[in-house]
């Protein structure tokens, strides 16, 4: 066989493979979830989704994980017409039917949260996905932000 011939094969083919590795196809495989641990939730994250509808304009949700001491600061207007700055602790358990379990309990004697959340698809690209214990319509999915908007801040700060 021809050298040139040979070559020309070869060209073709590291072509035919560079055109195609730049082509508009852009699924992409999704990488594996995180473990569910304080250290991968801490930071802050926000409601964007909630039983798969986003969340209505003039309503939000973040929340603050602090991974040291297991605490939490949420600042939300979601199911109420008044803001509110709520603070408390958060454990997270692994439990073998469901995975990881998140749980809490807020602060100044206010109780247990209503729900324990089975929390998924926490990616490194920074989303995750609670889904109410005992009830799987009831689903939230949260993504990570840099911080609280001043704004938000701003309308909670008497209640702190």
């Amino acid at each position: 066989m021809n050298v040139k011939v040979v070559f020309r094969t070869l060209v073709l083919s590291v072509l035919m493979l560079g055109a195609n590795a730049c082509s508009d196809d852009n699924s992409e495989v999704p990488s594996p979830s995180l473990d569910v641990t304080p250290a991968n939730i801490a930071g802050t994250w926000k409601l964007v989704e909630w039983n798969g509808n986003d969340i209505a304009q003039g309503t939000y949700c973040y929340i603050v994980f602090n991974r040291r001491e297991k605490t939490f600061q949420m600042y939300q207007k979601f199911d109420s017409m008044y803001p509110r700055y709520i603070t408390g602790k958060y454990s997270i358990d692994e439990d073998k039917n469901h995975g990881y379990i998140i749980s809490g309990e807020y602060d100044y004697g206010n109780g247990l949260w209503n729900h324990s959340y089975i929390v998924t698809e926490l990616y490194p690209s920074g989303t995750m996905t609670w889904t109410v214990k005992g009830n799987p319509s009831d689903v939230s999915r949260y993504e990570r932000c840099e911080n609280i908007p001043s704004e938000v801040i701003e309308e909670t700060k008497y209640l702190e």
